[in-house]
């Protein structure tokens, strides 16, 4: 049995239209859990409401500071002891490179040197080879295709700068 609108109107204390308190009065008649739902709330709207003790706005505003202070402070706890631990663990797992560059450092700087050039000279390969294969596949490839390609390209150029603008424009003014 599909109760969804008819919690819905008696948990909101919605305003119904004669059909509505019809369909409502039809339901209340074969559903229990309806009914009890409906005689719980005129049970809870008939009860009288207490009125706080005195001094209650004052205790509850020094109680709730005391547990700002105190979340402060276990943030502050909790920080401490995340940065001391990964301040450990990074010494922990740098620890034998660093023992190893300070024992033989000429072996350190030879080898970064080497990594260095040959980073350098795989680059400048791989850019020699990239232009060697595009002067290649100009005189494979008709020039609509290029054109077709070009276009696709700056297409999703387009998209992706539109997309990304989206999500970082902030809406001025008032929104509805």
């Amino acid at each position: 049995m599909n109760h969804q609108p008819f919690e819905e109107w008696l948990l909101n204390d919605k305003n119904l239209t004669p059909v509505e308190k019809r369909e409502l009065d039809l339901h209340l008649r074969t559903c229990t859990i309806c009914t009890a739902l409906t005689e719980t709330g005129l049970a809870l709207r008939s009860a009288p409401v207490a009125a706080p003790a005195a001094g209650f706005t004052l205790r509850f505003q020094q109680r709730l500071a005391a547990q700002k202070i105190a979340e402060r402070r276990r943030r502050l706890w909790g920080m401490f002891v995340l940065l001391i631990s990964g301040v450990g663990l990074l010494g922990w797992l740098t620890a034998p490179y660093l023992f190893a560059f300070f024992s033989a450092p000429v072996e350190w700087v030879t080898a970064s040197i080497g990594y260095f050039l040959f980073v350098v000279n795989s680059m400048k390969a791989l850019t020699e080879t990239t232009t060697v294969l595009f002067n290649i596949l100009q005189n494979f490839i008709p020039p609509y295709v290029w054109m077709v390609l070009a276009s696709a390209l700056g297409g999703l150029g387009l998209l992706w700068t539109i997309s990304i603008w989206r999500f970082s424009h902030t809406p001025q003014g008032v929104t509805a």
